[in-house]
């Protein structure tokens, strides 16, 4: 049994009745060069790049939000096939997040 508002990575689930077909959101934030300097001192240095990571789960976070507001404005309780893309250069860093939004029924038992 899936509950409402569902995020899942899973290929197809049982329940599905209708299906949105697939929809993506976004979210970029420009880097910061001294940031950048910063975690590049630190990757020679071997020390951990917390607030890169930071950074990329902020991003990931809100791509989720803004895919979930997408979806259930279109109608779904629930999005299948979760995926991510990221894109990174210089300036920017963007993550895109997609997966098809679908209804989803509670089955019996």
């Amino acid at each position: 049994m899936i509950a409402r508002d569902a995020v899942v990575t899973f290929e197809s689930v049982e329940g599905v009745v209708r299906s949105f077909g697939f929809i993506s959101g976004s979210a970029e934030r420009r880097r910061s060069t001294l940031a950048a300097t910063f975690r590049s001192l630190s990757a020679l240095l071997g020390l951990s790049p917390s607030e890169w990571v930071t950074d990329a789960e902020a991003l990931r976070n809100e791509a989720v939000d803004i895919l979930r507001r997408r979806a259930y404005d279109a109608g779904a309780n629930a999005i299948v096939n979760l995926q991510f893309h990221t894109e990174e250069s210089e300036d920017v860093c963007k993550v895109i997040a997609f997966g098809e939004a679908v209804v989803l029924e509670k089955g019996e038992g």
